[in-house]
């Protein structure tokens, strides 16, 4: 009986991991969705101002932040159909990275939105007049 009592409880610890694993890439690809459409308003912001060096400069980082973000959606899958643990873990990390990467573009397309004046996602001050 306590053989089965651990087995048991074993397979329901994988399969909680396993779980796990989905949910965390599925997280990871959402962040990086929102990043990447926030790095997008800012390029878009940027390019109102009709400061083109700025501009470049965030559409280029909302670029990378798209790519990310669809690296983060690519590895969420392979996450959800990873055929073992680790490899379900693996893939979560890879979209963990990727998100990062698509926060990190997000960020830099709000600095050069900010060096542009323009207004960015976390920007608490009020408009300029």
């Amino acid at each position: 009986m306590t053989t089965n009592k651990a087995l048991l409880a074993l397979a329901m610890g994988l399969a909680l991991a396993a779980c796990t694993n989905k949910q965390q890439a599925a997280d990871s690809a959402a962040d990086a969705s929102t990043a990447a459409t926030e790095a997008q308003q800012a390029a878009d912001n940027t390019a109102a101002t009709g400061d083109t060096a700025a501009a470049d400069a965030a559409q280029a980082s909302a670029d990378a932040a798209a790519a990310a973000s669809n690296a983060a959606s690519t590895s969420a899958d392979a996450a959800n159909t990873a055929g073992t643990m680790a490899k379900a873990d693996d893939a979560a990390d890879a979209a963990n990275d990727a998100a990062d990467s698509a926060k990190q573009a997000q960020n830099a397309a709000e600095q050069a939105a900010a060096s542009a004046d323009a207004k960015t996602n976390n920007d608490a001050t009020p408009e300029k007049k």
